[in-house]
């Protein structure tokens, strides 16, 4: 028999009005650029991929090589003898790059094949591309199928490396639009945050006079750096811990030391954590002393300094995290919730679904818990202390010194 704690709407079981109420969000890198660059080797294809990179250094390189089709015996022995033609447009597997660059348009991670040309074989393991703004496909025939070409933004044939100014002017435009749109879309939703009541799926911690006592201390300016991460760090192990409280669980008999039975509960799957760097890495004490075997991953959100908008910089995630049963998304701070709204995405964009992530945090704001619950009303939102909804990040500063 499965227990679950505190865990409403799990599985096939969400009511039509949940669904209805959701709100739709896109991701920055949603509806990304591409743009195709055809020639032959030493045309300047490069020469003017390095020059989008500077304009937009998330951009991301796609070779057609990578999709050079697998080779039968008689291909593959043509191939070691020098006889395939690989200059011909018969030798790209045209579809699976067709449903690469589908995936990445729709925001989706794609797994992109790796060829090997010793050994005129596809390799077992493949590259992640995932969240870039601006895609740059590169070869020979980047431009001879029409769906693909459909997909672009804007098609090159080098030599033209004179117009490597006008194709950065036009990715800064394009970027500049796109955030343009996503700050819009973050507005509208905060809707009705003053009106409507929080999730159900919210819990703050209640204000007992041990969680007043830490934070005070916590917030006391003139705490000393010691005193400030040894009560930061207990107050990391009670959300930590209150956050188990979303796992699902299943009934285990262990016998006692005094040789009696007692009917308990164990986690019913793996239980994970994903840090949002780099004030989740604060949780990382509190989370080791909760669950010390737990395996984590990492995420890196920035804002823009032009835009202000926050952008994916690094991704490490555990290979295997959709299949786990519960995965604990901690962040130090969430005031706005553009960042909260990035990493739960991510970890949806990879397989986990919404109501296996549980978002833990120190504090939050009550725009941002709104803007996060109208868009994943399935997550469950873990919070320390309620706060105004423009706050300044200073955990982290505070906590690793710096």
């Amino acid at each position: 028999m499965d227990t679950a704690i505190s865990r409403p709407g799990r599985g096939d079981d969400k009511s039509a009005a949940t669904i209805a109420k959701r709100a739709h969000y896109s991701p920055p890198w949603a509806d990304l650029s591409i743009i195709g660059i055809a020639g032959s080797s030493g045309s300047g294809k490069s020469t003017l991929s390095h020059a989008i990179a500077r304009a937009d250094p998330t951009s991301a390189d796609l070779l057609q090589d990578s999709y050079y089709k697998p080779l039968g015996p008689e291909a593959s022995k043509k191939a070691f003898m020098n006889e395939y033609d690989f200059d011909s447009p018969d030798a790209i597997d045209f579809d699976a790059l067709l449903e690469t660059l589908q995936d990445l348009k729709a925001g989706k991670r794609a797994e992109v094949p790796v060829y090997s040309f010793e050994r005129h074989q596809r390799m077992e393991e493949t590259t992640t591309i995932y969240s870039p703004h601006v895609l740059i496909l590169e070869g020979i025939f980047a431009l001879y199928d029409p769906r693909v070409m459909d997909l672009m933004d804007m098609r090159y044939v080098v030599p033209q490396r004179n117009h490597a100014a006008m194709v950065t002017q036009y990715i800064e435009r394009k970027l500049l639009e796109k955030s343009t749109h996503h700050r819009a879309a973050l507005k509208s939703l905060e809707a009705g945050f003053e009106s409507e009541p929080l999730s159900e799926r919210v819990v703050v911690l209640k204000d007992t006079p041990q969680l007043r006592g830490m934070n005070t201390l916590i917030q006391d300016i003139d705490t000393s750096s010691e005193d400030f991460i040894f009560y930061f760090d207990r107050f990391t192990c009670l959300l930590i811990e209150q956050a188990l409280n979303n796992v699902h669980y299943k009934e285990q008999t262990v016998e006692t030391s005094a040789g009696i039975p007692y009917r308990g509960l164990a986690p019913k799957g793996e239980v994970s954590a994903v840090l949002v760097l780099r004030g989740g890495a604060a949780f990382e004490a509190g989370l080791r002393r909760v669950i010390p075997d737990c395996r984590t991953g990492r995420l890196l959100i920035q804002n823009n300094v032009r835009t202000g908008e926050p952008e994916l910089h690094y991704l490490k995630l555990p290979k295997d995290i959709s299949k786990h049963e519960s995965v604990l998304l901690l962040d130090s701070q969430m005031s706005s919730g553009g960042s909260g709204l990035m990493a739960v995405q991510v970890l949806v964009d990879h397989g986990v679904p919404q109501d296996r992530i549980v978002f833990a945090t120190y504090s939050a704001g009550r725009v941002g818990l709104h803007r996060l619950t109208k868009v994943f009303p399935d997550i469950a939102v873990v919070v320390g202390n309620m706060v105004s909804d423009i706050e300044a990040r200073w955990i982290e500063s505070r906590y690793f010194r710096c």
